[in-house]
C-alpha cells in the first residue's frame, strides 16, 4: 500500500480547468517550499532560532531512554513532546505529495532518517542534547502528516495536489512570518550556553584563553554535566 491510494490529475503541466496548479506546480512550487520548510526546521531544532553557532563540546549529551528521566537528563516535557510532533507534520504532508508512489515503510524510513540526521548533527556540532524521544516524536509527527494527506485524498480525489499545494505554501509562509516575528522579539527558547565567568580566586578568562573548560563555565551549567 502506497501513500497515495487515489489517482492523481491527468493534467501534466500548468493549471487545470478550474485554474488550480496541477503537476507542473507540484514539480517546482512544492520542492521550493519544502526546501524552505526544511531550512526553518533545521534552524528551529538545532539552534532554537538563535544565530547559528558551534558548541564547545563539553555539553554534548545523549539520552537513549525516551520520555522518562535518566542519570543525566530529566523527563521529556509534555510541551516539548507536542512541539516535536507538530514540527514534523508538514514533513509528512510534503513527502506524501512529492513522493506519492512510495510505500508507507519507505516514507517512514525517510521521516525517521531526517530526524536522526538532525539529532546526529546536534551532537556533532555540540548545540543540543541528542534524545531518542525526539526521534520517536518527530517520526510520529511525520506519520500523522501522511495519514492526514491520505484522508484528504479520499475526500478530494484528483484535486488533492492542487489544494494541498496551496495549503502547504500558505502554511510555510505563515511559519516564516512567525519566525521573523519571534527573531525580532526579545524572547528566546535556546538552552543556556557555556558562560565564561571569573570565580573567587580565579583570573578573568574569555573564550580561547586556554585552561580547563569546566573551570570557565557557569557553575550551574557545570553541575548539569555527567
Amino acid at each position: 500500500m502506497s501513500v497515495e491510494d487515489l489517482p492523481r490529475s491527468s493534467t501534466a503541466h500548468g493549471s487545470g480547468a478550474d485554474g488550480e496548479p496541477t503537476r507542473g506546480a507540484r514539480r517546482f512550487v512544492l520542492p521550493a517550499f519544502f526546501a524552505l520548510y526544511l531550512a526553518l526546521l533545521a534552524w528551529i531544532v538545532m539552534w532554537k532560532l538563535e544565530v547559528p553557532y558551534l558548541g564547545m563540546g563539553e555539553l554534548r549529551q545523549v539520552k537513549l531512554v525516551p520520555f522518562v528521566s535518566d542519570d543525566c537528563n530529566g523527563a521529556s516535557a509534555p510541551s516539548e513532546v507536542v512541539a516535536n510532533v507538530v514540527f514534523f507534520v508538514p514533513f509528512g504532508l510534503y513527502l506524501g505529495l512529492l513522493a506519492p508512489a512510495w510505500p508507507w515503510w519507505k516514507a517512514t524510513v525517510a521521516i525517521a532518517g531526517a530526524s536522526l540526521t538532525l539529532e546526529v548533527a546536534q551532537y556533532a556540532l555540540a548545540v543540543g542534547s541528542t534524545d531518542i524521544t525526539d526521534l520517536v516524536t518527530n517520526t510520529a509527527g511525520g506519520l500523522i502528516g501522511l495519514a492526514l494527506l491520505a484522508m484528504v485524498r479520499r475526500r478530494l480525489g484528483e484535486r488533492t495536489t492542487a489544494v494541498m499545494t496551496r495549503v502547504l505554501s500558505g502554511l510555510t509562509v505563515l511559519i516564516l512570518i512567525a519566525t521573523a516575528a519571534f527573531v525580532a522579539s526579545p524572547m528566546s527558547f535556546a538552552p543556556q550556553r557555556d558562560v565564561w565567568v571569573s570565580g573567587p580566586g580565579m583570573p578573568v578568562t574569555s573564550p580561547g584563553t586556554g585552561g580547563d573548560v569546566r573551570d570557565r563555565m557557569d557553575p550551574e551549567a557545570r553541575d548539569r554535566q555527567c
